[in-house]
């Protein structure tokens, strides 16, 4: 009887501390997000269409972001860029990909992309190109000059596409003050100064003329 006791107590010991372990990371966890907000925001245009492909974005954090391992894409498919707008982190490979039967190329007569050429190729290949500056670059094809694309290259992670019905939504933002951006092909929007806190979602509104 007292052999079982001591394996039982034990027992005890090893559930009890695996619990308070599971504890201490949900708080640690709770404790890092208590610091995190929510932007809200809608856009608003005389025309619904004048919307698409807007990117609502803060101008500046003051911090450090690593960009993602994983390579974004843009294709060219059916005598388009796909996507139009193509946001990314600063440091971000792009794959750009043919997926037409006819030979297409890619070029950016901008700074931004290093007035790159990555030549002319058939369906199926790939070829890379990391955007290492910050700022627009727009994409097109010497083959078909109506064929045209953007890649808006920001400093930060917290940014969002634009829904066709005007809302967005850019989560996990750091308390604080900031500029919120709205990028838009044709038109132009009023930057907005919002201050984000973790207790209630941060409203802005911009509008397209």
């Amino acid at each position: 009887m007292f052999t079982t006791k001591r394996i039982y107590t034990k027992t005890q010991i090893i559930v009890l501390s695996a619990f308070f372990i599971m504890a201490s990371l949900a708080l640690h966890a709770f404790a890092e997000e208590k610091g995190l907000g929510t932007i809200q925001g809608t856009v608003k245009a005389k025309k619904a269409k004048y919307i698409k492909d807007s990117i609502a974005y803060i101008e500046n954090v003051t911090s450090t972001f690593e960009p993602q391992k994983e390579h974004a894409v843009m294709d060219q498919k059916n005598m388009a860029f796909i996507p139009h707008v193509l946001p990314l982190l600063k440091g971000t490979t792009v794959d750009f990909l043919n997926s037409d039967m006819v030979q297409h190329n890619i070029y950016s007569p901008d700074a931004v992309a290093d007035n790159m050429n990555l030549g002319t190729w058939l369906k199926g290949e790939v070829r890379p190109f990391t955007f290492n500056k910050l700022g627009v670059a727009s994409m097109r094809c010497n083959v078909h000059v109506d064929m045209l694309a953007y890649v808006l290259v920001l400093q930060n992670s917290y940014f969002a596409r634009v829904n066709n019905d005007g809302s967005f939504s850019i989560t996990n933002v750091p308390e604080g003050k900031y500029t919120l951006k709205l990028w838009n092909e044709r038109y132009k929007a009023e930057d907005r100064q919002i201050e984000v806190k973790a207790n209630a979602p941060a409203a802005v509104e911009f509008e397209l003329k």
